[in-house]
């Protein structure tokens, strides 16, 4: 669910609705389990999503937390998404490191962005603690979404060598690509959004000759279609949605160096 309280501040900075007060009361067991796997490795634990910004819908949301230090952290997860799956779709913890947050990269940057304004701290050190307001800017967007090109690099690469089931994969490129879309709207209508549904059909009206391929990977991204292999080649393909969507960004925005 999109976060209605997203946005840009007074003083223009990012401006989210996340707070640890807003999480259900019926889904504090399942934090608790993953606090009390986090511990084994002394790992730093924060929610994201829904769940930190109370919008989160029982039996059909996920619970997104994210663990920096926790070599253990997908095995934890596999075993709360079956211990927990009455209550939610599935219970998903990204991993990270200390050097994801630390260092003088867009990657590192758009990961304290996103510690700092989209999640919220439940166990161990506080990474977050110490990192201002970051201004809703093309730096933030550039970090968020910079990679966008790799990552379309790697879909086509996937979708040639058959490794990646074509529902996945599309998924996977209708999330991401759209989650660029936002960044792009952002900067053009002097914004801070992540909502991708919203950001789609902004950008239709900006870029109209793209909204029929645009809706595609709505539908891709929200379970609502299943992608066949050729839409899912001429999205991909040089000329195609994601190729558009890679050109405005690094056009309007930048990309993140080749590495």
């Amino acid at each position: 669910m999109a976060d209605p309280a997203e946005g840009i501040a007074v003083d223009g900075t990012i401006r989210t609705g996340v707070d640890r007060r807003l999480v259900p009361v019926d889904f504090e067991p399942v934090l608790a389990a993953a606090v009390e796997a986090a511990a084994i490795d002394h790992a730093s634990l924060y929610v994201y999503g829904s769940v930190a910004n109370g919008t989160v819908r029982p039996g059909s949301s996920d619970v997104d937390l994210l663990a920096i230090g926790m070599p253990s952290a997908a095995a934890a997860a596999q075993r709360l998404s079956v211990r927990f799956e009455a209550l939610c779709r599935g219970v998903e913890i990204a991993s990270a490191t200390v050097s994801d947050v630390d260092a003088d990269t867009d990657a590192a940057y758009g990961f304290r962005v996103f510690l700092r304004h989209y999640c919220v701290h439940l166990a161990g050190m506080d990474l977050a603690a110490g990192l201002p307001h970051h201004p809703a800017d093309a730096r933030a967007a550039r970090g968020f979404n910079g990679d966008i090109a790799q990552h379309w690099r790697r879909w086509q690469q996937a979708l040639d060598s058959g490794t990646v089931a074509d529902e996945v994969l599309g998924r996977r490129v209708g999330r991401k690509t759209l989650l660029a879309v936002a960044g792009l709207v952002s900067i053009h209508d002097h914004t801070w959004t992540t909502d991708r549904v919203r950001s789609a059909e902004r950008w239709c009206e900006v870029e109209p000759t793209e909204a029929g391929a645009l809706h595609q990977l709505v539908r891709w991204a929200t379970m609502v279609e299943r992608p066949v292999r050729v839409d899912l080649r001429s999205a991909l393909a040089d000329g195609g949605i994601v190729s558009a969507i890679v050109d405005s960004f690094a056009r309007d925005i930048g990309l993140w160096p080749d590495g």
